[in-house]
């Protein structure tokens, strides 16, 4: 598809008015409001301005503004079609009692197929993972329970009994690969459920992460230790002792790459494999830390304790925004910045609606009694919300959670098995190091500022200043005509090249000694001395 530079791009995407289906005036006045949300506030008055040459800059900028925000009107009006959209109260009704039958009885047929209960109490505790682009889910029970289902045509593809204990389970690069953190080791298995490696490395894990850009697993263990393993070499990549006890809390900031853990001091330890040290450590809570999620943004963070609080932490300025009194045993965020909190047999959800960054209530559903949820999980470009409890896993509708508009190079939920093929080749071709791993990746690819220069201590100038002096004792003088070249003459000569070379030295040394001074003799003239001593203090004169 190509574009016009000029006019704006994409023109030649514009359905044909014959058709019938847009008018001319319909399409420019659409186009027209979407503009305004992408203008950057009133224009300037360029009236008053008698600088022409500013004036005519400033009338350029201004225009390219327009033609910008008209752009991405147009890109939003023909290439993302889909509009996402919250659930609206009328007058005192309240989103949060809207229950599940209400909405099942407003939305289409595939929409209402995303409500279900699977109930396996022999199996559970469940926990769930999907993959990048939402279709396959992996559901792992405790008592040793792996499945993997096409949500899109509700089929159960592959589901095996391992016969031990499973705690956690995480996708690969794709729907292809999943590990299993069971009894003794984690294990990774292909979608027909054969048994690929066993990383007796790792030890007997609590918690698996997967970084997708980086094509490294992440596991913590029994022991506290952080693992970090590249799934397309086989190498351990880092393997660090975190020094702060047993730990079953981990995520991955999707912005940056970097491990985070809960402890049970109420700190929060973040994480890359290059260094063996935590990058940032933080004391979130005052108690044990029971869950923690990252926005998909990478700037923000929630946080919740045993003290029965769920904090919103800013992470470029590593403080509190919001403080929430809410019991919380998971969380998870959404596409579109939901929070879903999970404890005992409720699921609250919160939203930030207002864009403010204050999460309020939004909706709520209660499981039937005796189902305890240990982990929620959000469906990607879905309405959908994952639940996997102790007699199962469920699946809810929530408006509003899922983007819309998907892209086809980032994940794509209709993808062929050649649009697969060619998708893994060219993101291993992409992958990236693990040095790349950092709190501030925008700092990769510019210039390390210069380290300004330490002033030289006393005995460092005189070594320098003596090796001058002996390079210019070095050199040999030129031999001058008769009655010029006497001896004395010669070290006279000879002096006065080591005074010259002196000179910068000393006089320099003099500039820091005068310097000194007069710093020592401020600091002495502000302090104070006790009321029955300052009679003895040395006055200044007064002309």
């Amino acid at each position: 598809m190509g574009a016009n530079e000029d006019d704006g791009i994409r023109e030649h995407i514009l359905p044909p008015i014959e058709q019938g289906l847009y008018t001319t005036v319909e399409i420019s006045d659409e186009l027209d409001t979407k503009a305004k949300k992408y203008l950057r506030g009133e224009g300037a008055d360029l009236k008053d301005l008698k600088d022409k040459k500013l004036k005519g800059q400033l009338a350029v900028r201004e225009e390219l503004y327009g033609k910008s925000a008209k752009a991405a009107a147009k890109v939003e009006k023909w290439l993302l079609p889909s509009e996402g959209g919250y659930l609206e109260a009328e007058g005192i009704e309240k989103t949060w009692r809207i229950k599940q039958e209400s909405i099942a009885r407003e939305v289409d047929i595939l929409s209402s197929r995303n409500q279900y209960d699977i109930v396996l109490p022999e199996l559970g505790p469940y926990t769930l993972d999907f993959t990048s682009s939402g279709r396959y889910m992996a559901a792992a029970g405790r008592k040793g329970h792996l499945a993997v289902v096409d949500m899109k045509n509700m089929n159960v593809i592959k589901e095996i009994q391992v016969r031990e204990t499973v705690r956690d389970v995480v996708f690969l690069h794709n729907e292809l690969f999943f590990a299993a953190a069971q009894k003794k080791y984690p294990y990774i298995y292909n979608q027909e459920g054969t048994e690929l490696h066993c990383l007796k490395e790792h030890g007997a894990v609590l918690r698996l992460q997967f970084l997708r850009n980086h094509f490294l697993l992440a596991s913590v263990n029994k022991s506290g230790q952080l693992h970090y393993q590249d799934v397309t070499t086989g190498e351990m990549v880092g393997n660090f002792r975190t020094g702060f006890g047993r730990t079953d809390v981990m995520q991955v900031n999707p912005y940056n790459g970097v491990v985070a853990l809960g402890h049970s001091g109420g700190t929060v330890t973040m994480w890359k494999p290059t260094t063996s040290a935590p990058l940032v450590k933080m004391l979130c809570h005052p108690g044990p830390i029971s869950a923690l999620a990252f926005h998909p943004n990478g700037h923000l963070m929630a946080t919740s304790g045993k003290e029965k609080k769920i904090k919103i932490w800013d992470l470029r300025k590593f403080e509190v925004l919001q403080s929430i009194p809410v019991n919380a045993k998971c969380l998870d965020f959404s596409q579109k910045g939901l929070l879903a909190v999970g404890s005992g047999s409720f699921v609250q959800i919160l939203g930030d609606l207002s864009g403010s960054q204050n999460y309020s209530r939004y909706m709520g559903h209660s499981m039937s009694k005796g189902y305890q949820i240990g982990k929620v999980r959000f469906r990607p470009y879905e309405d959908v919300l994952g639940i996997g409890h102790s007699m199962g896993w469920s699946s809810i509708l929530i408006p509003g959670s899922g983007e819309p508009n998907f892209d086809s190079w980032v994940a794509n939920p209709f993808e062929t098995s050649k649009q697969r093929r060619e998708k893994e080749v060219r993101s291993l071709l992409d992958k990236l190091p693990p040095e790349t791993i950092m709190l501030e990746p925008s700092k990769i690819g510019t210039m390390r500022p210069a380290r300004k220069k330490e002033k030289p201590n006393k005995q460092e100038r005189e070594a320098e200043m003596e090796a001058a002096i002996e390079d210019v004792k070095s050199i040999t003088l030129k031999k001058k005509t008769k009655g010029r070249n006497k001896p004395s003459k010669r070290a006279k000569k000879m002096q006065e090249l080591v005074a010259k070379t002196k000179r910068p030295f000393m006089e320099q040394q003099s500039k820091e000694e005068q310097a000194s001074a007069k710093k020592r003799q401020k600091l002495s003239e502000q302090v104070e001395l006790p009321s029955s001593l300052q009679r003895f203090a040395r006055k200044k004169l007064t002309i």
